[in-house]
């Protein structure tokens, strides 16, 4: 029995049961085209024992044998095209796809069959979606969950619409490969690009490279079949006697199911000779269920190879031959086939063309990559590094070698060790900042983490903890009013650096306990492979943080900042202590200021450059080399430079400038604290001599002017003896006036008395005057003792003064100078009283 039934349910039905009533017993039903007719057959065969054999009938509800035990079919159901589909993303090792699939019965039946057949492969449908109209949002949520693979099952008028929406959401190209039915007719976008809102050329765009999978219409191979034709052969003939008639795909499996219901018979009829040979097929019946299940069973062992390939019934269902096809330049390519039978995959001569340089990925290969130090840089900056360390050990090695120097020991020279120390200490720190996880490894990491902040810390608090006390110890010494000897050794200054330190562990311990450093990643945004892969990067970046990172920060930048502010405290009590190996106050005020702002600006632009770890490498090592190195240069530089050139100048006050003859400091003092009392007592012990030597100057000049009192105030005779022994202790009087300060006034007053009362030499004589009157004789002994009279006094009122040794209510002569030589009244000596400078 023959049937077709031009798709129309009633009239299939119909001629069904008219053949069935009014002809001939009938063996098989061969035939069936459209699913839904031959499903409504199918499924009433079993009550007349048929075997209906369709070579066209693809739907994949017929495949049930609970519904249709008496179905079979030479063509491959739809259904028959997932297990080559399973067997191309094992091939290519798409492990991710999604499914596009458009709302009707016999697309969805294939697509839930597939979900079933890729259950269990290690393959995950990441999204399934569907559409009836507008396939666009469907295709805008695949794109959103990042698929690539895309499996549609779609008519052709649907196709269009997709791939239309898949060129204006760009989902096409190297990093996208679409999977679709293959069995669209020829050409088939030319029939729907009206229908579509985008051009021809787009369409086409998008289009390219898609692979369509559908069941080999004749097979490949050139073996002979059953017929003894080739496939070949075989087609040559058919063309031939259709001429210019329509081809249709199906015709090999119709030509096929005519074989496969010979062979059946032929199958049936041996089976009935060697087991009972008084039944013939023949005398089958509708009511012959035991005729019916030979026919079924002969019909199900039926293997032979075919026109279509070999022809192999497994549960009713054709084990075919699915052939792949590339859409390549605007023309569908076979590039490759699947057997079912032998489940095996050929791959025609890597025939398929993906537009990349390789198989699109099966997502979006996210491929992490830390963004570590650059070696060179590293390597530049660890140079400058060692350079720096190599100048801090040259300056320790001068400040040990000249130890015993002057301007050194009062320089102190076990602080300005420290000072190297602390500096060296946060040179090294720049090697540990350099170290991320392209060196080291994630637990050595996070061990830095921790390490690196300690260095730096306890190196800068030894740095500038040892300069700021070594600027205390000078402010406590010559801020000292009550000038009391006041002496403070290295161990009390050690012992503020110590307590310095002891506040940074506190703090670092604390922090450690409480909240230590943690290694943390930190991802950005992906960006493109810079090499053009079908890969995204995404760059990582390692941090050293914790839970409460900026209360940390700001209780260790507190203390430093109050630090820093003592520092120039010190520096601006200290600024006028004018011995300059003592003082380095102005060196501390540049080193804090240099400090200050390179931290400021340091920190600021290392937070802003976070995300790039060789900008930010580079600041902070930079800051920390400028730092340091600013630091030491000016502490040392200037007392290299100074013990090169003059180094005793450094060691006196610029004040006092003392003479050569002054008494040398012990050589063999030990500490810088010595030094600096012994500078101070040296001053004191000078000024203490000098005051103690016009003392006695003083004493001997009233004895002089005493006993020139005294004989002037006996006989003339005695005028020989002033003339002689007493003018030149005059002119040591006058001479004392030059060594001291006194007023200008009193200078003015003694100038004038002298300038109206010119000493006269003794022994000449006015020529306009008689040597008979001796009176009037200006070297008489009257005129002599008259002008000592007022001289005397006058000078020692202008002197003594100066030095503190006249009472002050003492303000001119005691005696009148128009009073009488005999008759006037001179004390035997003025009150001198002298004060301790």
């Amino acid at each position: 029995l023959f049937l077709f039934f031009q798709c129309d349910n009633a009239k299939g039905l119909k001629a069904f049961y008219d053949a069935i009533k009014y002809g001939p017993n009938h063996l098989m039903v061969f035939g069936g085209v459209c699913a839904t007719v031959t499903s409504i057959i199918a499924e009433s065969l079993k009550g007349w024992n048929l075997v209906q054999l369709s070579f066209a009938a693809t739907t994949p509800e017929l495949a049930d044998k609970k519904k249709y035990p008496y179905f079979f079919r030479t063509v491959p159901s739809d259904n028959a095209v997932n297990p080559a589909i399973l067997k191309l993303l094992k091939h290519y090792h798409w492990k991710r796809v999604g499914t596009l699939t458009q709302d009707v019965q016999r697309f969805s039946e294939v697509r839930n069959d597939l979900t079933g057949v890729l259950y269990g492969e290690d393959i995950e449908i990441s999204d399934t979606e569907s559409f009836s109209n507008d396939p666009c949002t469907s295709v805008k949520k695949l794109k959103g969950n990042d698929v690539r693979i895309i499996l549609g099952q779609f008519d052709e008028e649907m196709a269009v619409k997709v791939f239309c929406c898949a060129y204006d959401e760009e989902m096409y190209g190297s990093k996208y490969q679409w999977i679709i039915p293959g069995w669209y007719e020829n050409l088939w976008w030319e029939s729907w690009i009206n229908s579509s809102q985008c051009l021809s050329k787009n369409l086409l765009a998008a289009m390219e490279g898609y692979i369509g999978v559908d069941f080999e219409p004749l097979s490949s191979k050139t073996n002979k079949t059953i017929s003894g034709r080739t496939p070949q052969q075989y087609e040559k003939e058919y063309n031939a006697k259709r001429g210019d008639g329509q081809s249709s795909k199906f015709h090999g499996y119709a030509y096929d199911g005519i074989w496969v219901i010979a062979r059946t018979l032929q199958r049936a009829m041996n089976y009935l000779n060697s087991t009972n040979k008084h039944q013939k097929i023949e005398d089958f019946n509708y009511t012959n269920h035991k005729l019916g299940k030979i026919f079924l069973n002969a019909m199900n062992e039926t293997r032979f190879f075919g026109v279509t390939g070999e022809v192999v019934f497994r549960n009713g269902e054709r084990m075919g031959t699915i052939k792949f096809t590339q859409f390549q330049e605007q023309k569908e390519v076979k590039v490759g086939e699947y057997n079912a039978v032998d489940d095996k995959l050929v791959i025609i001569n890597n025939s398929i063309r993906f537009q990349g340089l390789e198989p699109p990925k099966d997502k979006t290969i996210i491929q992490e990559e830390l963004r570590k130090i650059s070696l060179p840089l590293y390597s530049i900056l660890s140079a400058l590094t060692i350079l720096g360390m190599i100048m801090a050990s040259a300056f320790l090695f001068f400040n040990i070698k000249n130890r015993n120097q002057k301007l050194i020991k009062m320089s102190s020279p076990y602080m300005n060790n420290l000072i190297i120390l602390g500096g060296m200490l946060s040179y090294a720190s720049i090697f540990l900042f350099g170290l991320d996880g392209s060196f080291v490894s994630e637990k050595t990491f996070e061990t830095l983490c921790t390490v690196r902040t300690w260095i730096l810390t306890v190196g800068y608090t030894t740095a500038f903890g040892a300069m700021f006390a070594k600027t205390w110890r000078v402010h406590a010494i010559f801020k000292n009013v009550k000038m009391k000897k006041k002496i403070i050794k290295d161990q009390k200054l050690l012992g503020i650096v110590g307590g310095m330190l002891l506040i940074d562990l506190c703090i670092l311990i604390c922090w450690q306990v409480v909240d230590p450093l943690r290694r943390t990643v930190e991802k950005y945004n992906m960006e493109p492979d810079p090499a053009g892969r079908d890969i995204s990067i995404r760059p990582i970046l390692e941090h050293c943080e914790n839970t409460h990172m900026t209360i940390w920060l700001g209780i260790v930048y507190a203390y430093k900042g109050l630090l820093m502010l003592f520092g120039c405290f010190l520096a601006w009590e200290t600024r006028n202590v004018s011995i300059p190996a003592l003082n380095d106050s102005k060196y501390i005020g540049m080193s804090v200021y240099n400090v200050g702002i390179m931290c400021i600006i340091g920190a600021a632009v290392s937070f802003l450059t976070r995300d790039q770890p060789n900008v930010q490498f580079c600041i902070v090592a930079l800051v920390i080399i400028f730092c340091s190195t600013i630091t030491l240069c000016l502490v040392f530089v200037p007392k290299l430079i100074t013990l090169r050139t003059n180094p005793d100048a450094a060691t006196q006050n610029r004040r006092f400038q003392f003479t050569q003859n002054q008494k040398k400091e012990d050589s063999k003092t030990s500490t810088s604290v010595t030094s600096v009392n012994q500078a101070s007592t040296s001053r004191l012990e000078g000024l203490q001599s000098e005051n103690h030597r016009l003392r006695m100057k003083i004493t001997e000049l009233d004895k002089d002017l005493e006993e020139v009192t005294m004989q002037l105030q006996d006989t003339p005779e005695k005028t020989t003896y002033i003339k002689q022994n007493h003018y030149q202790d005059l002119n040591d009087i006058l001479s004392i006036r030059n060594f001291t300060d006194g007023k200008d006034g009193e200078k003015a007053i003694l100038k004038n008395h002298l300038d109206q009362n010119p000493p006269a030499q003794w022994g000449s004589s006015d020529p306009s005057r008689t040597s008979k009157d001796p009176i009037e004789d200006i070297n008489s002994p009257e005129h002599i003792q008259r002008r000592l009279s007022l001289q005397l006094p006058i000078l020692h009122h202008a002197y003594l003064p100066s030095i503190g040794g006249v009472d002050a209510s003492c303000a001119s002569p005691c005696v009148s100078p128009s009073a009488s030589p005999r008759h006037r009244h001179v004390p035997p000596s003025f009150r001198v009283m002298v004060s301790g400078l």
